[in-house]
């Protein structure tokens, strides 16, 4: 487990170094979503060197209110950020300038939105007086509280039912003229995120796979793959391992983050000291994830989960909507090639009355990532741990604007959520 220093434990220097290609940026990155990304990745845009200032559980809960994620578990999201260079835990919650100095941070970048601390100040109000803030675009339709409260009133208004069709406009409510409007702007978000580690080059490659309904939830049948238009990436260089992925990846969490990091490592121990393996990431549909977990799972739906993905440095292509099974036909068919091996990490998987990774099981690819310290970490575990505290992350709902009713919506999960686990336990019942 990272050690941390004591909050605020940096001595001004008298005469710091303050380096132009280095700027900071600082926030409470509560379950990481790609709204966070968005602002990191327009920072990292305007600099060489990103610095990720991250406020301490205490600081949170005196200013704000109680986070959902503690701090290692964000500090490992920030961490795994391809535009970050180095993240700084324990960040002060109101933005020191002694603090940035120390670290040779000439600016500070922050979104359009106001933070205040618990008096109601701005917290950026010295940065801001010394000529030394910059302001970024908020990222549109997300936040930590639009999730939360996702999780508290058991919507499924978010769901995507197919991404490919979304982006060309043939899918949605709404003129056509608004469709196609709706679809370019996801495509362009698409694409940033999909950037190298400067922010300004192709990085990920990104891909569809397409089947039928069926098909898509039980990995049989046939398939089509096809790339987002203008989104390359980079491609594989020649003698470089190719490995698979998959999964949901919903309110991406450290247990994500955690078993890519734990993939990269071990390819990199394979690799021989060549080029790094070229990991592909298959992301599930949402329909595929909700036969699976019922409720309103997923709580992210596949092109917020996408995004949150994209911008993860362990990976190297994404395929957006991939089968719940990997087929021989669709591992044999990937557009980077055909992977030597597929991961599977140690979460507890659906009751399924079939073995999802059977195929790459009969082909000796399959390879398993062992225990590790966020494993328990995922979205089942974070709605658990909002649900146990609901209280207070409703008189934070509330504070946030969010209507009466509220009481009525968190019960309707609670029964809901009872019924998917009897629905679970007969499943498992009439495998066995």
């Amino acid at each position: 487990m990272t050690t941390h220093p004591l909050e605020g434990q940096v001595q001004g220097d008298p005469e710091p170094e303050l380096l132009d290609g280095r700027m900071w940026v600082d926030g409470c990155f509560d379950f990481f979503h790609h709204g966070h990304a968005g602002a990191i990745f327009q920072a990292r845009q305007q600099c060489s060197e990103l610095y990720a200032g991250v406020h301490s559980d205490e600081a949170i809960l005196a200013n704000k209110g109680p986070t959902v994620m503690n701090l290692d578990e964000r500090v490992a999201a920030t961490d795994a950020c391809r535009w970050v260079t180095k993240s700084i835990p324990y960040a002060p919650y109101v933005t020191s300038l002694p603090f940035i100095s120390h670290y040779g941070c000439r600016y500070v970048v922050h979104g359009d939105d106001i933070t205040s601390d618990s008096d109601g100040n701005d917290c950026y109000r010295f940065v801001k007086e010394a000529g030394r803030f910059k302001v970024v675009k908020r990222s549109p339709g997300i936040s930590t509280t639009d999730l939360v409260g996702r999780m508290l009133l058991c919507t499924k208004s978010h769901f995507i039912k197919n991404m490919e069709d979304l982006l060309a406009g043939t899918e949605g409510d709404g003129s056509a003229e608004g469709r196609m409007e709706l679809g370019d702007s996801m495509h362009s978000r698409i694409k940033c995120y999909a950037s190298d580690e400067t922010a300004l080059a192709p990085g990920v490659a990104v891909w569809f796979w397409r089947s039928t309904e069926q098909a898509t939830l039980e990995g049989s049948g046939p398939g089509k793959f096809s790339q987002v238009k203008g989104i390359q990436g980079k491609p594989v260089q020649p003698g470089q391992r190719i490995v698979y992925v998959d999964g949901g990846f919903d309110l991406f969490s450290s247990g994500h983050i955690e078993f890519l990091r734990q993939v990269a490592l071990k390819e990199e121990e394979l690799s021989k000291g060549g080029p790094p393996s070229y990991i592909v990431v298959g992301i599930h549909e949402d329909s595929v994830i909700n036969e699976w977990k019922g409720v309103n799972y997923p709580i992210m739906n596949i092109f917020e989960r996408g995004l949150c993905v994209l911008q993860c440095k362990y990976i190297h292509a994404v395929v957006f909507g991939a089968p719940a099974s990997p087929s021989r036909a669709y591992l044999e068919s990937l557009p980077a090639g055909t992977p030597v091996a597929v991961y599977h990490g140690p979460t507890a998987y659906m009751p399924l009355t079939y073995d999802p990774y059977k195929a790459p099981k009969e082909m000796g690819i399959y390879e398993e990532i062992g225990s590790h310290a966020f494993q328990h970490v995922n979205a089942g575990e974070i709605v658990e741990r909002i649900m146990k505290n609901k209280e207070m992350y409703e008189a934070r709902q509330r504070k946030k604007g969010v209507k009466a009713g509220l009481e009525a919506q968190v019960r309707e999960r609670e029964v809901l959520e009872e019924e998917q686990r009897k629905k679970e336990a007969e499943r498992l019942a009439a495998a066995n």
